[in-house]
């Protein structure tokens, strides 16, 4: 295993985790408040997405220039490549909820 897997992974959950809290907040995004709060959860896994695409980047170019095996290299791209989708969609799902939440501020 890499260092950059157990980091990717982290990363992963940390963005799943303020999805779930600004989900919350939906039936209460006409308070000012809980807009503000939850453009603020927006903000805060766009800045986790940015960190795990420059982890992936990072660990897929050292995967490139270290590893030998065909095989793992492929298997472990692969590997990155999901854990940084999860990162990704959470970020595809901020910004649906950064809009709604400025629809009705």
């Amino acid at each position: 295993m890499t260092e950059e897997l157990p980091r990717l992974t982290d990363l992963s959950v940390k963005c799943c985790e303020p999805v779930r809290d600004a989900v919350k907040m939906l039936d209460r995004i006409a308070d000012p408040s809980t807009t503000e709060a939850a453009i603020k959860t927006c903000e805060e896994i766009d800045a986790l997405e940015s960190e795990a695409d420059r982890v992936m980047r990072n660990a897929i170019g050292r995967l490139f220039r270290d590893e030998q095996d065909m095989r793992e290299l492929f298997r472990l791209k692969s590997i990155y490549e999901l854990l940084e989708t999860v990162s990704g969609h959470c970020e595809s799902v901020a910004k649906r909820l950064e809009a709604i939440a400025l629809e009705n501020s």
